[in-house]
């Protein structure tokens, strides 16, 4: 049965623009068919403040994958990328972190959906408020605009002119 993903791609090395869109070509492939991207947005890194800046999209992706296939597809399109984890919220080729997938809620070891941290990231929250500012987060009950309203994340997040 075929469910909604939101995935949030990030990158903050190399030529991030053109890492973005192979990440789009990788997951399209593996993941299944992307009804919708955002447009790409440029933020100061979160967490570990002192790298290049980051730019972020969210795409929205009709797929029968479970949770756990769908991160073993989103890892791969880091490692397609040279995707080294060294430091925790260090600087990265490619990041792709599932949001939401449909209304499921999977807390695993490996494997947290919705993702924790999304009500506290602004850089998650307007590409993702871009593409479905209606939707209900399953577990908090409130829309991704009322999130993106109260979200504490003070960092800028600008939409990225080439």
């Amino acid at each position: 049965m075929n469910k909604l993903a939101y995935l949030l791609l990030g990158s903050n090395l190399g030529d991030r623009a053109a890492r973005l869109a192979q990440a789009r070509a990788d997951l399209a492939a593996t993941t299944g068919n992307i009804v919708a991207a955002s447009s790409l947005y440029e933020t100061a890194a979160w967490g570990l403040e002192d790298q290049p800046a980051f730019l972020n999209q969210v795409l929205a992706v009709e797929t029968e994958l479970d949770g756990p296939t769908l991160l073993t597809a989103c890892q791969a399109a880091e490692q397609q990328q040279g995707r080294e984890r060294l430091v925790h919220w260090g600087a990265r080729t490619l990041d792709v972190d599932i949001l939401l997938l449909g209304q499921e809620i999977i807390a695993t070891p490996t494997l947290s959906v919705p993702h924790p941290a999304l009500p506290a990231r602004r850089f998650a929250l307007v590409p993702l408020a871009e593409l479905a500012p209606q939707l209900v987060h399953p577990q908090l009950h409130r829309t991704i605009a009322e999130l993106l309203a109260a979200c504490p994340d003070e960092l800028a997040v600008r939409r990225y002119a080439a």
